[in-house]
């Protein structure tokens, strides 16, 4: 990409840096070794020019980006920690000092983003170190492809970090269908073609009376009207990303369709043990179990990041900076509404065919296109003001938000310093909930945002998605399915 003086700003970013949202993200990553601070000034000395959107700020009218002098040393921060008080409260300490970091805005005299760096032993970690930013830099994807091109891989120093490899959409056309003749190819063209118009259809109605009317059911999980700017925590767990690939293996189906699976179940049996408690207060501390305490017809949606680009793989960093690129750098991604049934089932495997089935559904569909396509209308036409309230108020009558971002296969190392895990997170949303997915070499890191005080136990949440997991792999084996 040329450097311009000035350069507009794409459509979600303008919406993610107004006022009204001024969405942030959080990159945790956690180092095996202790972090030596001028190894990462040195390095951002020399790099940090070569990306505009780290060397750009704002224009006061928040449309365009302007190249600027970046003064590296006003964008790391180092706080002073005595070893002594901190000896035995580390992760308390970062999951505190992130934390305050959510009610303290980003200068806009100058680039949106720093790096804090926090040398405290954590439960598995040595040091921490927290990159910040504006979302309107960068996506999920594009972040990757930046840390990806940043560091090497900690088996071989001179080889460059790799991620799961760029790949194509799959077609929806079989191989037997394929070879059948025109006949039934045409048939089938015919009824892809009605059912994916009718889903967009009624995904777009369902859109727009979301940000009109249709709230989600008022639930344990579910954020008040100041929820936006209340401080919010970051907790993350690892688990297995072997066990998640088994279930996807034997039942035939995409990561995210597993993921989203245990994360209904999961949360069916958090938000049960809730109304549980709830109904043994109301009768004074009685101690009767009710098997099933979940309300009849809950409505819960999750708000879904989907990539609109048409490579949906990495590419490297400089092939995403060229102009028109397919895999191009920013936000170019949109939204779907995912429904996710909440209740209690039997059978675990019900949770993971009803999320295939959704994921399959809205995959036949051109909402993510066309919601992108609306935002860019509407900023032409109504301003950022009054596409940002709009944007704000489909966010607050869901629940929540899930993402899922692919991260490095192997172990990866930034200038001599082994990085033990990395999970992003985000914050200026109208959720009390968000929950990320991010896989790193063999573990797959679960990332929960929440606002303390309508969710103070947010590790229960995590016991439930292990648990969930373990009993859809021990109902596998039962099966003889593995």
């Amino acid at each position: 990409m040329q450097k311009n003086e000035e350069e507009p700003l794409s459509p979600m970013a303008r919406v993610f840096q107004s006022p009204g949202i001024d969405l942030c993200a959080l990159i945790n990553i956690g180092f095996k070794t202790k972090i030596n601070p001028d190894v990462v000034l040195d390095a951002l000395k020399q790099n940090v020019y070569k990306h505009p959107r780290f060397s750009s700020k704002l224009s006061e009218n928040g449309e365009k980006w302007i190249e600027t002098k970046v003064n590296v040393e006003d964008h790391v921060i180092v706080p002073y920690i005595d070893p002594e008080e901190i000896c035995e409260i580390g992760q308390s300490f970062v999951d505190d000092y992130i934390s305050r970091l959510t009610l303290i805005p980003l200068d806009r005299s100058r680039p949106l983003w720093d790096i804090h760096i926090l040398n405290v032993k954590t439960s598995d970690a040595e040091a921490v170190g927290v990159i910040r930013f504006n979302h309107a830099l960068a996506d999920g994807m594009s972040f990757i492809s930046l840390v990806l091109a940043c560091t090497n891989k900690t088996s071989n120093p001179d080889m460059l970090s790799t991620a799961i490899p760029s790949v194509k959409r799959r077609s929806t056309v079989s191989h037997s269908l394929e070879k059948n003749g025109w006949f039934l190819r045409a048939i089938f063209t015919i009824g892809s073609t009605v059912r994916l118009i009718w889903n967009t259809l009624v995904d777009m109605f369902l859109l727009f009376a979301t940000v009109l009317f249709l709230k989600d059911t008022k639930t344990p999980l579910k954020g008040g009207a100041n929820v936006r700017s209340n401080p919010k925590k970051f907790y993350h767990r690892n688990i297995s990303l072997d066990d998640i690939k088994l279930i996807k293996n034997v039942m035939n189906m995409t990561i995210n369709d597993v993921l989203l699976g245990i994360t209904q179940a999961a949360l069916s049996s958090y938000l049960n043990r809730q109304y549980e408690q709830a109904k043994n207060s109301e009768e004074d501390g009685a101690l009767t179990s009710y098997p099933n305490n979940l309300p009849v017809g809950i409505r819960f949606r999750a708000g879904c990041t989907v990539n609109l680009r048409s490579d949906i793989g990495f590419k490297p960093l400089a092939e995403m900076m060229v102009k028109d690129s397919k895999c191009r750098w920013g936000n170019y991604f949109s939204f779907i509404i995912l429904p996710l049934s909440i209740g209690l089932e039997t059978d675990p495997m019900v949770y993971l065919k009803k999320s295939k089935a959704m994921m399959a559904r809205k995959k036949h569909s051109y909402q993510a296109a066309l919601t992108y396509f609306l935002i860019k209308i509407s900023l032409k036409v109504l301003g950022a003001k009054a596409t940002t309230s709009l944007f704000n108020q489909h966010l607050m009558n869901i629940t929540t938000c899930v993402s899922n971002v692919m991260g490095p296969m192997e172990e990866i190392s930034f200038h001599g310093h082994p990085v033990a895990y990395i999970y992003p997170s985000s914050y200026g949303h109208s959720h009390a909930l968000l929950i990320h997915y991010t896989s790193y070499a063999e573990e797959l890191t679960i990332t929960i945002t929440v606002d303390p005080t309508v969710i103070p136990d947010p590790h229960k949440i995590f016991d439930d998605m292990e648990e969930s997991l373990k009993t859809m792999k021990a109902v596998l084996w039962e099966r003889g399915l593995l």
